[in-house]
């Protein structure tokens, strides 16, 4: 990859996008972007991002081109069919996925592109809003080793950890088992801080001990102050943490696994979406948990 010639191209610039491309673009790359709500690619277009109409459009312009969009039926979209990048990308580009996807999904996009002579990485981060923004995010990556080394630059723009799992899929088993874990510390946090009140402790005073103890951990000492300060944005989507947690779920049916404490998590954020908090961030956990208390206080 030269940064002098080769255009990258970045489709889906929202929470996390937006800062991923603005990396690229502050490492030298030529950046071209596409997402189907123009407005949130301004700010790029303004820095100096070309802005392309449409996957199809961008695709014969680009050496490689990143995605990160919602759902498994957005990368299909944007993969696959006559106007996907599959079909119209330029001879020997490298297409990299950071979605949270399938596996399966991931595996199928590889064998497609090797058929026209292309390269697929799955590339799922973990890090939020905030690893995004300062490029520190964990990038866990799946595919062939020498389309991996000949993007790892960019992905190094992007994140602080990069590391190459295995072949296609094993990005996107990887990000599932980061997701379960996630699940857990996210859950007990909210669990000691219930306790914690309910205790007649300070959640604040008790959170410098145990999160600098053996108890801590980012999801502890990131999201309970979200918490208590009533911030509920989205550093990361509910409705797109639920989405990973089911995906998680069907590949563990798949391996016959029974992983109990998933089975739990995928149950509360199904709820928290339920309650229409969806578009909130996962630290809206605590809110449900937060409505049950009140509601357990209120029988009583």
């Amino acid at each position: 990859m030269d940064p002098k010639k080769d255009s990258v191209g970045f489709i889906g610039t929202g929470v996390m996008g937006a800062s991923m491309a603005g990396h690229l673009m502050k490492a030298g790359w030529p950046v071209r972007v596409y997402t189907r709500t123009r407005e949130k690619a301004q700010a790029l277009v303004e820095q100096g991002a070309a802005w392309d109409e449409s996957p199809s459009a961008m695709a014969p312009k680009c050496r490689v081109v990143f995605t990160m969009v919602g759902y498994p039926s957005d990368v299909e979209e944007v993969y696959f069919g006559p106007k996907g990048l599959i079909e119209n990308a330029a001879p020997g580009a490298i297409l990299v996925d950071t979605t949270t996807s399938r596996p399966d999904l991931a595996r199928r996009i590889a064998a497609a592109a090797a058929a026209k002579g292309l390269s697929a990485l799955d590339a799922p981060v973990s890090g939020g809003d905030v690893g995004a923004k300062n490029a520190t995010l964990t990038i866990m990556v799946g595919g062939e080793r020498q389309a991996f080394e000949a993007v790892k630059p960019l992905l190094e723009a992007m994140g602080k950890t990069v590391v190459l799992q295995g072949g296609p899929g094993a990005g996107q088993h990887t990000k599932m088992a980061n997701q379960i874990v996630i699940a857990g510390n996210l859950m007990g946090a909210v669990e000691s801080l219930e306790y914690s009140k309910a205790a007649g402790l300070d959640p604040r005073t008790v959170l410098q001990s145990i999160g600098a103890g053996s108890a801590g951990s980012w999801q502890l000492n990131s999201m309970v102050p979200r918490m208590l300060d009533g911030n509920f944005e989205p550093g990361f989507y509910v409705k797109h943490f639920l989405k990973d947690l089911r995906i998680a779920l069907d590949a563990a049916k798949e391996m016959r696994l029974e992983l109990p404490l998933l089975a739990l998590a995928e149950r509360l954020f199904a709820e928290v979406e339920g309650a229409g908090m969806g578009d909130k961030g996962t630290q809206a956990l605590y809110l449900l948990y937060e409505r049950r208390a009140a509601e357990a206080g209120a029988k009583r």
